[in-house]
């Protein structure tokens, strides 16, 4: 756990650093909901770079371990891609084998294609750059991007496609969404959800989703056959008859927080950043999937295309506050969340992190 809070000190320091020096954006006034200033890009990528090499470096958590030893002991040949239901990430293995057979390389090349693409966008959209880092992290986004890898750098692909939900760009959008399904097929259940965020948020269509969620979570054994129906075709598929429980209700309610906030000061939010009812819509599609996965795990999965945009939200929310309470509700996000980083990574998963080239630290 030595270099996880090293991480999480160095992330969180550089990235306020970065936005202490950062840079007021001309125009600003003439693109409705873009960031007033810009951090700085030097401390930006230093942010970037302790992300992408504590999780590129490491050598266990989660199926690290399988992705290194399947990259090690098989060879990755076309024929072996166009068989394979992920051709994008076989595409990937393909390219590094030209060059190396060493796993790490596997690793570190996924880790810094999803943080990098990540970190972009926040930098982009995020009112508070540090305090999305922050929660990045401390949530446990972080962590399960180094655990689901493929399904993370699908997420992250379609989390770089933010501008086109802004900007009503269907057909670019819908690229994406088929690019990032080659790297995970579950990619593919963002299509319909284009049409469904692009809408005023808090309306009775989009309540109808929350309601939706009671609903399913109320009356689960029935309908489950049709959710589990809805996905047979995908990674999911096999899951049907899993049985190890639901979500946390604890990761449900901190998915949730900065949706709660935003229809608290849903009205301001709206005066600052004027796109942010399609943040919102995608926040609440993270809840309904959270909400239902205290059912069965498994649906939290799908929650992870949609948990990075309250990244984005959380940091708006700070705002809708008067100014002199702004900083009060600031440091109790941090607190709270660092509350839930002890109790994740180290009450309950007793997270234990290695790596053949970060030696110091080491649990």
């Amino acid at each position: 756990m030595g270099i996880l809070w090293l991480n999480l000190a160095t992330v969180f320091g550089v990235s306020l650093t970065a936005r202490y020096f950062s840079r007021p954006v001309q125009h600003v006034e003439s693109t409705p909901g873009s960031v007033p200033i810009k951090p700085n890009v030097i401390f930006a990528l230093l942010a970037l770079t302790s992300l992408v090499l504590v999780s590129g470096l490491r050598r266990n958590i989660g199926d690290t371990y399988v992705y290194r030893q399947m990259f090690e002991s098989n060879k990755i040949t076309l024929n072996f891609v166009m068989e394979g239901k992920d051709r994008g990430f076989g595409v990937l293995q393909l390219i590094l084998q030209q060059y190396t057979n060493d796993g790490q390389v596997l690793i570190f090349i996924s880790a810094f294609i999803t943080l990098s693409l990540i970190v972009g966008v926040l930098y982009k959209y995020s009112r508070l750059f540090e305090l999305s880092l922050y929660v990045f992290i401390a949530s446990g986004m972080f962590l399960v991007s180094m655990n689901g890898m493929r399904q993370y750098i699908a997420a992250a692909i379609i989390f770089a496609g933010t501008k086109f939900i802004l900007d009503g760009h269907f057909f670019k959008f819908t690229a994406l969404v088929l690019l990032a399904s080659t790297f995970h097929q579950s990619a593919l259940v963002l299509l319909p959800i284009y049409f469904l965020v692009r809408r005023e948020a808090w309306s009775w269509g989009t309540m109808g989703f929350l309601l939706l969620a009671v609903i399913s979570v109320a009356g689960y054994h029935q309908i489950s056959e049709l959710l589990f129906s809805a996905i047979s075709d995908t990674q999911y598929g096999g899951y049907s008859e899993f049985e190890e429980g639901g979500a946390n209700v604890l990761r449900v309610a901190v998915s949730s927080a900065p949706l709660i906030l935003a229809f608290i000061g849903r009205h301001r939010l709206r005066e600052l950043f004027p796109k942010s009812d399609y943040i919102v819509n995608l926040s609440m599609l993270c809840a309904v999937f959270m909400l239902i996965s205290t059912q069965n795990w498994i649906f939290a999965r799908f929650a992870i295309y949609f948990d990075l945009f309250n990244l984005i939200l959380l940091s708006w929310v700070v705002k809708i506050f008067p100014r002199k309470e702004q900083t009060f509700v600031y440091y109790m996000i941090v607190l709270l969340y660092l509350g839930f980083f002890i109790y994740e990574y180290i009450i309950t998963l007793n997270i234990q992190y290695r790596s053949d080239y970060i030696l110091f630290f080491q649990d």
